[in-house]
């Protein structure tokens, strides 16, 4: 599922290596919600780790996710990952940013399989 949203950057974290094969580095967006302010953190996986460097905290930025769930043993997750970043009302696209590659029209298109690994999401 793909989702948009934006807010103001509040905090950016480092890069973490949770594995050989997985990194990811984490950022919290404040998201107005009536009257309330909700706190939402994203993550950058593998190669989008640097889709966060152009940005700094108190800018407002528009951020492209897919809401993905998963299950690992008995816990529940729900990851946010954020696959495009752009200044709010920004026009056309810069090269720090990434978009999934469209299938061509009127072709099949299979997804290869998820990488085997041993991580929870």
């Amino acid at each position: 599922m793909n989702f948009e949203i934006s807010g103001k950057l509040i905090e950016i974290f480092k890069e973490q290596k949770v594995s050989e094969r997985f990194t990811k580095r984490e950022f919290i967006l404040e998201v107005p919600d009536n009257n309330f302010v909700q706190l939402l953190k994203f993550q950058l996986v593998q190669d989008k780790t640097d889709l966060i460097n152009p940005y700094k905290v108190g800018e407002t930025v528009t951020v492209h996710f897919n809401l993905k769930g998963s299950k690992w043993k008995d816990s529940y997750f729900v990851n946010l990952d954020a696959w495009r970043i752009s200044k709010k009302g920004a026009t056309g696209k810069s090269n720090d940013n990434y978009e999934p590659p469209m299938p061509p029209e009127n072709e099949d298109f299979d997804m290869p399989p998820p990488p085997d690994d041993d991580m929870p999401f």
